[in-house]
């Protein structure tokens, strides 16, 4: 095997291992608030999630790349505006961690590591003349060919479990 399709396989074990321990501990946290405080606590908790389900979106790299594909640019330059929106969405959604499960959390944080490692991976492997058309497409092969790679859905359907529980 080769090592891109190892750590492929074991960011993806990463995930799975997250959101198993998400659903396996699916009883919400004990609260000692009063009525009202818990109802706002629940209200900026569902809004994390909601936001937290937009970032899963905008990092998936399918959506990335339709959004930010644009002709003429080198695979050098198609990698480093892929990557920049990733990191510059994460940063920009970091304080939802403070209203979420930690696993759900770090579903979303090892989901943006694995579309980085994808997009440098399948770049390290074009020549260096390559052309952005040439990233994306290779981007959108490797993803249809690895299903477990397509790990945003997964990370969605555990933030929307954990939301549920939340209503």
């Amino acid at each position: 095997m080769e090592t891109a399709t190892i750590s492929l396989i074991l960011s993806a074990l990463a995930i799975l291992i997250a959101i198993y321990s998400l659903f396996r501990n699916g009883r919400p946290a004990p609260s000692n608030t009063k009525g009202g405080e818990k109802f706002e606590s629940t209200a900026l908790r569902l809004q994390a999630y909601e936001r937290l389900v937009l970032l899963t979106e905008r990092i998936a790299l399918p959506n990335l790349i339709s959004r930010l594909n644009q002709p003429g640019l080198s695979a050098v330059e198609m990698k480093v505006i892929l990557t920049e929106n990733i990191k510059h969405e994460f940063e920009y959604n970091s304080t939802q961690q403070l209203y979420v499960t930690p696993v759900s959390w770090d579903a979303v944080s090892n989901l943006k590591e694995q579309n980085i490692m994808i997009i440098y991976q399948v770049a390290a492997s074009l020549p260096a003349d390559a052309t952005a058309a040439q990233l994306n497409k290779k981007i959108l092969e490797v993803l249809m060919s690895q299903p477990q790679a397509m790990l945003h859905e997964m990370v969605l359907k555990a933030l929307n479990f954990e939301a549920k529980k939340l209503m």
